[in-house]
């Protein structure tokens, strides 16, 4: 959160660089062209293929920074949907506007450069552990690696992830049903306990 009003002090000075967003439940972003912010609530950035099949890419909270890799001209618009979980506020910058020093070489415009290098290297490190998830074979492998990792995150056995049982299974690209089979089963043999988005692991 310090990092958010870092950020948000410096954006006062760059108004004409910025502007804001407010998506309601359920809203779907426009095509976004700018680098973005998620200064409140939570969304999902979701794609879904011609036939209909939805992947769940990544789950967004407050501080988190999407659609940075089409920020910049030429980069084409982003291709996946920005999908708000409750009510948002977002903020899109320009990005090149934004990171163009500014006369004065305040203070304030290093730290935002500083802080957007941050988020960009948490986004990278989100990315890999996708792609680690993905990397495992089964159902059962994907599920392991990623309650382990939340489990890590939480510092605690039990936590509560972000997704209801569908967004999980499109979160790890896996079929719903094989999946809620797979938890049942691991909740037979003893490894975990599950109540919707919540979870113990033993």
């Amino acid at each position: 959160m310090k990092r958010i009003i870092s950020i948000l002090l410096v954006l006062m000075l760059l108004l004409p660089a910025c502007a804001l967003a407010e998506l309601r439940r359920g809203d779907s972003g426009e095509e976004v062209r700018a680098l973005a912010l998620l200064v409140r609530g939570t969304a999902h950035i979701q794609k879904e293929d011609f036939w209909g099949n939805r992947s769940l890419l990544a789950s967004l909270a407050a501080g988190d920074i999407f659609a940075e890799a089409y920020a910049m001209p030429g980069s084409g618009a982003m291709r996946s949907d920005v999908v708000a979980v409750e009510s948002c506020t977002v903020l899109l910058m320009d990005v090149e506007r934004v990171l163009s020093r500014c006369t004065n070489s305040c203070a304030f415009h290093a730290r935002l450069t500083e802080n957007l290098f941050a988020l960009l290297a948490e986004k990278n490190r989100i990315l890999a552990r996708k792609v680690d998830y993905l990397a495992q074979r089964t159902t059962r492998q994907r599920l392991l690696v990623y309650l382990s990792e939340q489990a890590q995150r939480a510092g605690s056995a039990e936590f509560t992830i972000p997704f209801n049982r569908q967004q999980l299974a499109d979160f790890l690209s896996v079929e719903r049903s094989a999946m809620s089979a797979e938890l049942s089963r691991m909740q037979a043999e003893g490894l975990l306990e599950t109540e919707r988005s919540h979870f113990r692991l033993k």
